[in-house]
């Protein structure tokens, strides 16, 4: 049970149960339920049967909707942002205007009628498939959830990069030029040969990346995590560190 205080009155947030899904076991069984006013926070909806149902509108942050049958369901404007919908069944699901920063989207299945802005379907596209060798100069990737994705040799040349977890990708040989990647997450990255000229990488966390032969020359890496960081033979050439914990732990001043 959950409890929350508004102008100083105490308030028990509404439950699956009191909406009267009790009786068909919801969760997990919701198909085609409208849960639009329900609080699903403290659900466990890990391989819920959530098809046809509708879950428009403000829903619940880092909501855990691992291996859930969402097909066909309304997530149209739903707030998901760090949930995990890894393994899903998204299709025919409307996600259009839905929340999907830092979403896992990992075995995800969509198809031809699942409807979800451009930018989260190229995500599912690079998290499932990879995206070895392809051109995405200047695509907007802020925020996404990109764990351990296969990016080698892609060109991401100006791309917008802010916010978004590359954490454990494989980046060897890829070309990074004057993108945006302030506050990214790339540790235990492999950037290997990996071309950063002209980036953006200010608060980045590289520890414990591999930046082998990598060029970052005229990067601005201010404020940039290195702890445990591989830096053999790596270009610093007119890069601004100031602020930077370096391998050894040493902040550069």
């Amino acid at each position: 049970m959950r409890l929350a205080v508004w102008g100083g009155i105490l308030l028990r947030a509404i439950t699956v149960a009191e909406l009267g899904c009790a009786a068909v076991g919801c969760p997990p069984a919701c198909a085609g339920r409208d849960l639009r006013q329900t609080d699903l926070v403290a659900a466990d909806l890990a391989g819920a049967d959530l098809a046809g149902a509708n879950l428009s509108g403000p829903f619940q942050q880092g909501v855990d909707l691992s291996g859930a049958n969402l097909a066909g369901a309304d997530l149209r404007g739903a707030n998901l942002a760090g949930a995990d919908l890894s393994y899903a069944d998204l299709r025919g699901t409307d996600l259009r205007q839905a929340d999907l920063r830092w979403v896992n989207l990992t075995g995800a299945k969509l198809d031809h009628s699942s409807q979800l802005d451009d930018k989260w379907r190229l995500v599912w596209q690079i998290v499932n498939g990879g995206a070895i060798g392809s051109d995405l100069s200047g695509v907007d990737l802020t925020e996404a959830n990109l764990w351990g994705a296969n990016l080698r040799g892609t060109n991401l040349d100006g791309a917008n990069l802010k916010w978004a977890d590359l954490s454990q990708s494989d980046l060897t040989r890829a070309t990074l030029q004057h993108s945006q990647l302030d506050a990214v997450n790339l540790s235990g990255a492999n950037l290997y040969q990996a071309n950063l000229n002209g980036a953006n990488l200010r608060w980045v966390n590289l520890q414990n990346s591999n930046l082998t032969q990598a060029s970052l020359a005229n990067v601005d890496a201010r404020g940039v995590w290195l702890t445990g960081a591989v830096l053999d033979e790596i270009d610093l050439y007119g890069t601004r560190l100031k602020g930077a914990i370096m391998p050894d732990g040493t902040r550069q001043r």
